[in-house]
């Protein structure tokens, strides 16, 4: 897979995705919206991979939409058209950069974002998609758009109402302020907070070491449940567990899982089927 903005590697059952553009402060250019699709579309015809982690490198994490290139995206895409046909191939494309972070929720298992330095903009979009934040100290997250005079459309405003207080998400997607790793914290917004990039780093890799050796059925079937809760009512939510369960549990996993408790041994899962 040839990659211009991330870096990716399977290793141990862990997917691996890095942002690699450090020195345009892993701003999110053309390339990097297809590539994102194409990553988890991997991740999800490869079996092996029962965890991702989100990553980056340099500075920041990221400083999200790459202001320039969207400039040029816009300008291009009016061309000779009228106004209607002009914002209706304005609203898909921004579905296209929606479904850049939907390939992130939707995936079949947890993925766990590490944040270290400025998380901004499109960048609040990615990892509010992650099931999982893990910060370092001099991590801050920023609802940038506002600054920009922009409302945010590729998902933070629809995925941070289920992960802050109403007050304080209004607050910071109004203000545009830093939202520094030891206050998102206080809200549970991220996990936990590292001393440094490469000890959060290394926190994530515990986890998604420990999320790998349960069964990834279970882990799969978590997943879904908690999704389709988040965006239904509890009554369609047991109802949906209940039809999930009846279906899933006709597997070894169980059996395997209770063996393994009862006699205090670790139990091996076999992938899920390609």
């Amino acid at each position: 897979m040839e990659l211009k903005t991330l870096d990716y590697r399977v290793e141990d059952g862990i997917a691996r995705i890095t942002l690699n553009r450090p020195t345009e402060l892993n701003t999110m250019n053309g390339d990097f919206w297809p590539e994102m699709v194409q990553v988890f579309k991997a991740i999800d015809h490869d079996m092996a991979v029962r965890c991702v982690i989100i990553a980056s490198t340099g500075r920041h994490f990221t400083a999200g939409l790459d202001l320039k290139w969207a400039a040029q995206n816009a300008a291009a895409s009016r061309g000779n058209a009228d106004l209607g046909r002009q914002r209706e191939a304005f609203r898909r494309h921004v579905k296209e950069l929606q479904d850049s972070f939907n390939v992130i929720d939707n995936c079949r298992v947890p993925v766990i974002a590490v944040c270290h330095g400025g998380c901004i903009g499109g960048g609040v979009d990615l990892v509010t998609a992650c099931d999982i934040r893990i910060a370092s100290e001099d991590a801050y997250f920023t609802i940038q758009e506002i600054n920009v005079a922009i409302v945010a459309d590729v998902g933070t405003l629809q995925r941070i109402p289920f992960l802050l207080p109403q007050g304080l998400v209004r607050e910071l997607a109004y203000t545009g302020r830093k939202f520094p790793a030891a206050e998102a914290a206080r809200y549970g917004f991220v996990n936990r907070v590292e001393a440094s990039h490469e000890a959060a780093l290394a926190a994530a890799d515990a986890m998604a070491r420990e999320i790998c050796a349960k069964s990834p059925l279970a882990i799969a079937g978590i997943k879904q449940v908690l999704n389709y809760g988040r965006d239904h009512s509890v009554a369609d939510g047991l109802e949906y567990v209940a039809v999930w369960n009846a279906g899933m549990l006709q597997g070894d996993d169980m059996g395997a899982a209770v063996q393994a408790q009862m006699t205090r041994q670790s139990a091996t899962f076999q992938n899920l089927k390609a």
